[in-house]
């Protein structure tokens, strides 16, 4: 038993170290460039424009759901609902809309990274990348680290959008709450866009990381391609839960007052 605990904690010492190469390696391939021409693009293409429906369902139907259970709530203790879209926004742009949006790019994006570079890896094109001199992380994580960069910030905007949307017309038709009431923007200050932004932007740097990551330690064939994309999406999902609190907690001990 000790000894299974010991090689534990041993492989997961590893696996830390090899991520934060995997990383490190990617800022420095970010900064000498020799990426493929045009890859940036096509990758913001697969990561943003594919998620689109997927983020605006599900958003939408979690706004939808988040209003009707808060509206019950208040409901039952005050019975003002005049001040709830007003309170709603605030926790939409500094935390729902970024850390939604990155849990749901962490299992669509991040499971097809994974797939995709660790089916190269078990069939040997990583090793004939690096024959022909060409560096794998710079080929495949840094096009798609700079495109999940992008695209998870702007779908973070559109996620946050359907949120809101979509709980004010559940207030108005389902409690009767007045839209100009609900649809108050007094109560968002340059804070919660602040840690909003910040959240999506280290979501959007730690998911291909994660997925690449896990894709470039995959073995054998196609067992070890379906292993390798299951702990990309765990770890990926883990990553944002993580980021998030530590944001979070960084947010509020230093602007605490405004949020």
């Amino acid at each position: 038993m000790i000894t299974r605990l010991g090689a534990a904690v041993i492989a997961g010492v590893r696996a830390m170290i090899e991520l934060r190469l995997v990383y490190v390696g990617t800022i420095a391939g970010l900064i000498r460039g020799g990426r493929p021409r045009g890859e940036i693009t096509r990758q913001m293409f697969e990561i943003g424009n594919r998620s689109v429906v997927f983020i605006t369902v599900t958003l939408g139907f979690i706004g939808m759901v988040m209003m009707y259970q808060t509206c019950i709530q208040f409901n039952r203790v005050t019975g003002d609902l005049s001040q709830i879209g007003r309170q709603f926004l605030p926790l939409i742009v500094s935390d729902f809309a970024p850390t939604l949006t990155g849990m749901m790019l962490a299992t669509r994006v991040g499971a097809g990274i994974a797939a995709e570079i660790g089916s190269m890896k078990v069939t040997e094109q990583i090793d004939a990348l690096r024959m022909s001199g060409v560096l794998p992380i710079d080929y495949l994580i840094v096009p798609r680290f700079v495109a999940s960069v992008v695209m998870t910030l702007m779908l973070s905007i559109l996620g946050g959008t359907i949120t809101y949307v979509a709980g004010g017309l559940t207030a108005q038709y389902s409690f009767g709450v007045n839209p100009r009431t609900f649809f108050d923007l007094s109560g968002v200050h340059f804070a919660h866009v602040g840690l909003g932004v910040v959240k999506a932007i280290a979501f959007g740097m730690a998911i291909p990381v994660v997925s690449g990551f896990c894709g470039l330690r995959a073995r054998g064939s196609s067992e070890g391609v379906g292993q390798a994309t299951t702990t990309a999406v765990i770890g990926g999902s883990f990553a944002v839960i993580a980021l998030d609190f530590v944001i979070s907690a960084a947010g509020f001990f230093v602007i605490g007052d405004k949020l």
